[in-house]
């Protein structure tokens, strides 16, 4: 379940201020994803333990002839219609505008809980003048200085109020179908896949609507393999323009992230891995999802004899310091390799949930510190006494010592790789925890 929440308003009123804010506020972030113009970004922020997809977008001018300011305008309208909740800027300095009222008609349609928010408060008088934005009806209120951060604890607090605590129990989680993800920029051939990998028996086969709208969760039953494909290539026939395809497709791919265990990330062979490819990368890897990426297009590739290992070298360069991820090379056309994806997505679904027992933890674990001791710091030699596997829904391990705030990024990357050498969590981003015995 994934809960989005959008920041919409007329231009200049500090819709970006405050979208940097809210990222800003908390560790957990995942790196923005710059939209395809400059007014449009995504992030997903933490609060009080709740975490939600940010959108910002671009300033909303109705009417407007302007090539730039129509298609923001349209990607207002999107961003609307997809999000959970609508946070809407207005600024106290000019007053309620003409294009408050245009923006407030347009909410006011979409039946959304939305927070009415006025940005540039930061003192008595102008808290005052903040009163008059009651007359665009709606409750509640917040004042707010996106610039210095006053307020906006308030605000969040009363966002993060909406939404609902996800329930998981073991039980209910383990009966559940893997969930696997086809994600990637539009014409990368996603559809073809699909089609390719379901394209066998039609009949077993049965098409289930996602909990959002045009997200379709596949049932794939085939050859002794029983999972969900979430598909976000059916976007592509929503709309015809391109632009607004791409910011359409990146907040539906987000979404079916949020719902999936692992992503298939499909990149073009001939354009490698773009700078936008690795953004999604980055996402599904600090949201703690398997990831396979596959090279899809590899029979339009010129080869010499070590053409694919020179091609994942450059990847894993662009992806480091998470590298220990499988990745393929396809042909969705031609149907390359496209059952081995299957085979290897649900192999990363068998990492994610790897649980290992406490004594074979530490009977390898503290022999690899051993080997390796952690630098000393300060004078202070780190001592690793105890290690053991966290149950949370990503593979966390707690290590057990005297002073873990000494240890650096080095050890821990040590560290990780030995998890992984031993363990084998391909695919899986894993996270380290280091705790006062």
């Amino acid at each position: 379940m994934s809960f989005t929440v959008a920041i919409t308003g007329r231009p200049n009123v500090g819709k970006s201020t405050l979208f940097n804010r809210i990222l800003e506020q908390r560790k957990a972030i995942v790196d923005d994803i710059s939209g395809v113009t400059r007014d449009r970004q995504y992030g997903v922020a933490d609060w009080n333990g709740k975490t939600f997809n940010l959108i910002d977008t671009g300033g909303f001018v109705p009417h407007s002839q302007d090539i730039f300011e129509k298609e923001i305008r349209r990607q207002v309208e999107i961003a609307i219609d997809e999000a959970d909740l609508i946070i809407f800027m207005c600024d106290v300095v000019t007053g309620i505008t003409d294009l408050d009222e245009s923006m407030a008609n347009l909410l006011r349609k979409s039946n959304k809980p939305v927070f009415l928010c006025i940005n540039k408060v930061d003192n008595h008088e102008r808290l005052m003048e903040a009163s008059e934005f009651y007359s665009l009806g709606f409750d509640p209120l917040y004042t707010i200085s996106s610039i210095s951060g006053t307020g906006t604890g308030e605000l969040l607090d009363a966002v993060t109020e909406n939404i609902p605590n996800e329930e998981l129990t073991p039980a209910t989680t383990e009966q559940e179908l893997p969930r696997i993800a086809i994600m990637g920029q539009p014409n990368v051939g996603k559809s073809s896949l699909l089609n390719a990998l379901l394209g066998q028996e039609r009949t077993i086969v049965s098409d289930i609507a996602g909990t959002t709208r045009d997200t379709i969760h596949t049932r794939y039953n085939l050859f002794q393999k029983d999972f969900f494909l979430i598909d976000t290539a059916g976007i592509r026939k929503k709309n015809k323009d391109k632009d607004n395809l791409e910011f359409y497709s990146i907040i539906r791919a987000i979404r079916a992230m949020d719902e999936a265990d692992v992503c298939l990330l499909m990149i073009d062979a001939q354009n490698g891995m773009t700078a936008q490819d690795v953004n999604l990368f980055s996402l599904a890897a600090r949201k703690g999802k398997g990831i396979v990426i596959l090279v899809n297009k590899w029979d339009l590739i010129e080869k010499e004899t070590n053409t694919a290992k020179i091609f994942e070298e450059k990847i894993k360069k662009k992806i480091a310091p998470f590298t220990d991820v499988p990745i393929l090379f396809i042909s969705a056309k031609e149907k390359t390799r496209i059952f081995k994806i299957i085979e290897i997505a649900l192999d990363v679904v068998a990492n994610k949930s790897k649980k290992i027992p406490t004594s074979k933890l530490n009977e390898i674990m503290l022999k690899a510190i051993e080997a390796y001791h952690a630098p000393v710091v300060r004078g202070h030699s780190i001592k690793i006494k105890f290690v053991t596997q966290l149950p949370t829904a990503v593979p966390s391990f707690a290590f057990f010592c005297n002073y873990p705030d000494d240890i650096k990024q080095p050890y821990k990357s040590y560290l990780e790789n030995k998890l992984r050498e031993k363990f084998s969590f391909s695919g899986i981003p894993i996270r380290l925890y280091f705790r006062k015995k």
